[in-house]
């Protein structure tokens, strides 16, 4: 029954749209163009070697500092260092391989090596500053492998960094 007004006159129930309306698609609204593709600038930057290098020691970085390396002690029972270029050099391997080969070449493979495992992190981001001199960290020392992490800004603390000039 329809409903009733004060005046007395009926008012229509509301109308349910047709259910054909629910097969009707909404209208077109065209999308808005897609913006263009950037630029590949890692594809052109691959070509420049010397971009290609930094990206690389990036890389060789990250992985370092989120790495657990074995960093031997000397006889004295202090890290192993070198002094090398106005640097002192802790020393830090990626396992017990490279540690012996690293004993041989010293020739002191015989001895029984104490080291600690220590994160490369910890190693840049404490340790070089403890030192209180200009110091980077040595991964794989006298290996094809080798590789250096220098006292520079970026690598270790801003405070412990020295200019590239100095470091020679």
């Amino acid at each position: 029954m329809a409903g009733m007004t004060d005046n007395g006159g009926t008012v229509p129930e509301p109308r349910r749209p047709s259910r054909l309306t629910e097969f009707i698609d909404p209208p077109y609204v065209p999308e808005p163009p897609a913006p263009p593709d950037p630029p590949d600038l890692r594809e052109n930057s691959l070509r420049d070697p010397a971009e290609r290098a930094r990206r690389e020691f990036a890389v060789a970085l990250g992985e370092f500092r989120r790495t657990a390396v074995l960093v031997p002690f000397d006889p004295y029972d202090s890290l192993w260092t070198a002094d090398q270029g106005g640097v002192r050099w802790i020393c830090a391997f990626s396992d017990e391989e490279a540690l012996a080969r690293f004993a041989s070449l010293q020739g002191d493979a015989r001895r029984q090596w104490t080291y600690r495992t220590i994160l490369g992190a910890r190693l840049l981001d404490v340790m070089v500053p403890m030192l209180g001199i200009p110091a980077g960290v040595a991964l794989d020392a006298g290996s094809d492998e080798g590789m250096l992490f220098p006292p520079v800004a970026g690598i270790v603390p801003d405070a412990s960094a020295v200019g590239l000039e100095e470091a020679q």
